[in-house]
């Protein structure tokens, strides 16, 4: 008989939206343990179920094989996931107890499920179907590819290799990323003195000033004028100090300390709260992942990692992905010179005493001075003009203007994770149906909340198993400035292109019309293509229009000054070459971390990053910048060997824009009718296609790099 998913436990309800404060450390620990029984023997059942069909010789159905399938792999994903988003956005010791403790459990259902034989063979038989549709084939060749990397083909003492293998590399990720957000809520630095704070804006200072009040009650009292303040490695506290403070030795100590993460290398000052060893390196932890990596791939005939990831990728080759990074270094790399060149020459002006020996953590510092002298602009004074409400409220009417869509806030319709959390729905405004949902969970909380910005799936557009639509629900997260007392959150520019671009991934999961949902929104779509969406979104950012549109001060309510928006638009292309090569060096560190590197090979990663770094960095990595031991995307995310899909998908996201371009930015009629379509192609069609034939049926014919090159300054002569 079917499980009766009623009145079960908060974490095993399998559906809806979960009831976030209900599932607590002793949930996961008590009941994964249960759901992971309950799909074992479901599994078993759906075999036995399917081998009778194979063995009979009858004829196949998708709804025989595919749609049980999807069932069980839901009610995983819906349990597991609820565990995994939580462990981001709430960590805790316990929580992260809990989670370390089943994560084993889960990854062994994956072998299993994934080298089952019966389901291989079924999926095959069920594939030779001459009435499938292109969709449905596409989702079985994915199928199949993904349990062929599953190890579906070994047997006996190579699959237990195989799945010891696997559960180890999950162990390791995880505890990578924990030691990662260990080592960037551990050290701060307590300033008391005006003079450690003179140059900051009064944003940051009462930033700095709330962060010693939430840390210690002794500090209770603690003001933006009188101090004390608090630093920390969290982004809207360190990258505004390196901007703006001319204090160069506490540049130099918090730079060194925000490099050295995890690496249990870095110094520690007395002043300082860190307590680092070796027993928190992630160095080994490196090593470990990617001999496991590559002895994983070889299991599967591959000659390394990159081979195998690419196998479900756009790009064909290492070599196809080599040659697009070498074409963007070479374009980038005498625009880097100069630009270092420029800064020197700023700081020199100044009569500053680094100008003959400039230092990464003097880089942010002169290049707003050289900004400010070039263009006139001060990123910190338009702050103001960016609040988060309104912010939303210009973002929500741009997806309207292209997209048709109607977003309403539904705050207290929906269960939460932590009071800063926001909820709401789209609605299609022609059709006047909701059409999705999303979360929004927009501030920086170090300690419990990891760094960076993602979307992750809630629930996918499907059906129930009673027939009832399932709408799209997304987890939008970012980690900007939070509100200080009664001043709303108050973004930066390049926060308001984070938001843009995380909204872009939701947007691709919201949108999805594929009916099946193997298929339907970010599911089955290539890794390097998953950005086009994203990158896309960030270009409105730079559209009259819609900046001006957003941008209002949040306490006059005036305009963004037209000549504000011109200076942002001059200062686009600003350290283009700095900004390029950096992805380029990382890009390729991945990739040859996991195509070239062994560990017989004579070389620890970290060497072979700094030979990378030789020809992609302008000002050679200092002795204590440990990148590695913070590269969470290849060794806590689902990046490895996959770095690169940032400039991939960035070519499809420029050419894509320029499609509005070409129809005039100022022409409503062409900006509707082209977001319309867009809609329809890139939102709607998800991982049904493949992403070169959903670009085309879109742009009407393959991507081009001239609109990426022309955006991003990188033109050569």
């Amino acid at each position: 008989m079917p499980l009766d998913l009623q009145n079960r436990p908060a974490l095993l309800a399998g559906a809806g939206l979960p009831q976030f404060e209900l599932i607590t450390p002793e949930q996961v620990s008590q009941h994964i343990p249960e759901l992971m029984t309950e799909l074992e023997r479901e599994l078993s059942t759906l075999e036995v179920q399917l081998d009778g069909l194979c063995q009979s010789g009858q004829a196949l159905h998708w709804s025989a094989v595919m749609e049980p399938l999807h069932r069980l792999n839901e009610r995983l994903r819906w349990s597991w996931g609820v565990v995994i988003h939580l462990n981001g956005v709430c960590n805790s010791p316990e929580l992260r107890q809990a989670h370390a403790q089943e994560q084993a459990a889960v990854v062994a259902f994956g072998n299993r499920a994934g080298q089952s034989e019966i389901l291989y063979r079924a999926l095959k038989l069920l594939q030779a179907r001459p009435d499938l549709d292109a969709t449905q084939q596409r989702i079985l060749t994915a199928e199949l590819r993904d349990m062929d990397l599953r190890g579906v083909g070994l047997e006996g003492a190579e699959r237990l290799a195989f799945n010891a293998a696997s559960q180890q590399l999950a162990e390791l990720s995880t505890s990578f990323g924990n030691r990662l957000l260990d080592a960037t809520n551990n050290w701060t630095l307590r300033l008391t003195e005006e003079a450690d704070v003179a140059g900051l804006p009064q944003s940051l200072r009462e930033q700095l000033a709330q962060a010693a009040r939430q840390a210690d009650p002794a500090a209770a009292e603690a003001t933006a004028e009188s101090g004390p303040w608090l630093l920390g490695l969290d982004y809207p506290r360190f990258g505004p100090f390196l901007q703006y403070s001319p204090r160069r030795d506490l540049r130099e100590r918090l730079y060194k300390a925000q490099v050295s993460r995890a690496s249990g290398e870095a110094p520690t000052p007395q002043s300082e709260t860190a307590q680092r060893s070796t027993a928190e390196s992630n160095w080994p932890v490196i090593e470990k992942i990617l001999s496991l990596r590559l002895e994983q791939a070889r299991r599967l005939g591959y000659a390394n990692w990159a081979e195998l990831s690419l196998a479900a990728k756009m790009a064909e080759s290492v070599q196809e992905v080599e040659a697009l990074l070498e074409d963007l270094r070479v374009a980038a790399y005498p625009m880097a010179i100069q630009e270092l060149a420029d800064l020197r020459a700023c700081a020199e002006r100044h009569g500053a005493v680094e100008a003959a020996d400039l230092q990464p953590w003097d880089v942010s510092f002169w290049a707003d001075h050289l900004r400010r002298e070039r263009f006139d602009l001060d990123s910190e004074a338009l702050r103001p003009w960016f609040p988060l409400p309104q912010v939303l409220a210009g973002l929500f009417s741009l997806c309207d203007r292209l997209f048709g869509l109607t977003i309403t806030a539904a705050d207290g319709e929906a269960p939460i994770w932590h009071p800063d959390v926001r909820f709401f729905r789209v609605h299609d405004r022609d059709q006047g149906r909701p059409i999705a949902a999303f979360y929004l969970d927009p501030y920086s909380r170090p300690g419990s909340k990891r760094g960076g910005a993602w979307m992750d799936e809630c629930l996918s557009l499907s059906r129930s198993a009673d027939g009832q639509p399932v709408l799209p629900v997304a987890y939008l997260v970012c980690n900007q400035s939070p509100p200080v007392g009664d001043t709303p959150s108050l973004m930066t520019f390049q926060e308001v292109e984070t938001l843009f671009h995380e909204f872009g991934h939701g947007l691709h999961h919201m949108l999805t019309t594929v009916e099946h949902p193997q298929a339907a929104g970010i599911n089955n779509v290539e890794w390097d293509a998953v950005e086009l969406p994203s990158q896309f979104m960030e270009n409105w950012c730079y559209d009259n229009a819609t900046l001006l549109g957003l941008a209002r001060h949040w306490q006059s309510g005036e305009p963004l000054p037209e000549g504000e928006f011109a200076k942002l638009l001059a200062a686009r292309t600003f350290m283009a070459g700095a900004a390029s090569l950096r992805q380029v060096h990382f890009s390729l560190t991945d990739l040859r971390l996991h195509s070239s590197w062994t560990p017989d090979c004579g070389q620890s990663p970290e060497q072979v990053r700094r030979q990378i770094a030789a020809n992609t960095t302008v000002l050679e990595p200092i002795e204590e910048d440990a990148l590695l031991c913070s590269f969470g995307h290849i060794f806590a995310g689902g990046y490895a060997a996959g770095y690169y899909s940032y400039k991939w998908a960035e070519v499809l996201s420029a050419d894509a824009f320029s499609a509005f371009e070409e129809g005039g930015l100022d022409n409503e009629d062409s900006i509707r009718a082209t977001g319309r379509r867009f809609r329809d192609t890139v939102l709607s069609l998800g991982g049904s296609r493949h992403p070169a034939e959903v670009f085309e049926s879109f742009r009407g014919r393959p991507p081009s790099t001239e609109a990426l090159i022309r955006h991003t300054g990188l033109v050569t002569s």
